[in-house]
């Protein structure tokens, strides 16, 4: 039995990369797609306006919103939410910082994200919730950009750059502990 070996080619916070040994096309899939669709993080999911005297729709200003990436903290899951509330009166450009959260262990991933721009008397006053979910409900919920290649018999090359709710390490740890789970589960299905 050949044992897998990994061996880290680049770490600087936002971005990661790895060699894997000892593993194929198959498991490394697994891999790649667990860290896709199987990491947990907040997502804002819903948004409630009581102002929008701007020049965009609801609906479309909701999307944008949605889109920002929130720092999930490491102990949060899917019962965990928070709600940022945004209020602003032009003339401004409303940046992602300007969403405040009612919990101070979570924020906006990235200050400088622009969402709208408000001419003279308009303005914007809405609660955003987000959730803590995975891409499976939606890619919002997607924690970075994974992709692999093989770089020779048995050995794959990965690469993960966050998007900013949590370290590309977290990313690989929170993949892995998703597929020990998945297996547990049909471990205890074969044994009944």
């Amino acid at each position: 039995m050949v044992s897998m070996k990994l061996s880290i080619l680049h770490n600087d916070g936002n971005s990661l990369s790895f060699k894997l040994d000892g593993t194929n096309f198959a498991f490394a899939n697994s891999l790649r797609r667990s860290m896709i669709n199987n990491v947990s993080s907040l997502a804002i999911d819903k948004v409630t306006f009581y102002e929008n005297s701007s020049a965009m729709f609801d609906e479309y200003l909701a999307h944008r919103i949605g889109l920002i990436p929130i720092r999930t903290p490491k102990d949060y899951d899917e019962k965990d939410e928070v709600v940022f509330s945004l209020n602003v009166d032009g003339p401004a450009t409303v940046y992602s910082k300007d969403l405040v959260s009612t919990s101070s262990k979570v924020s906006v991933a990235n200050d400088k994200i622009p969402i709208i721009k408000l001419a003279e008397g308009q303005k914007i006053k809405v609660d955003a919730k987000a959730i803590c979910r995975n891409a499976i409900k939606s890619s919002k919920f997607q924690p970075g950009l994974v992709t692999y290649k093989s770089v020779g018999d048995s050995s794959f090359e990965f690469y993960i750059e966050t998007f900013g709710q949590m370290s590309p390490v977290e990313i690989v740890q929170k993949a892995l502990n998703a597929i020990n789970t998945e297996l547990k589960e049909v471990i205890k299905e074969i044994k009944k």
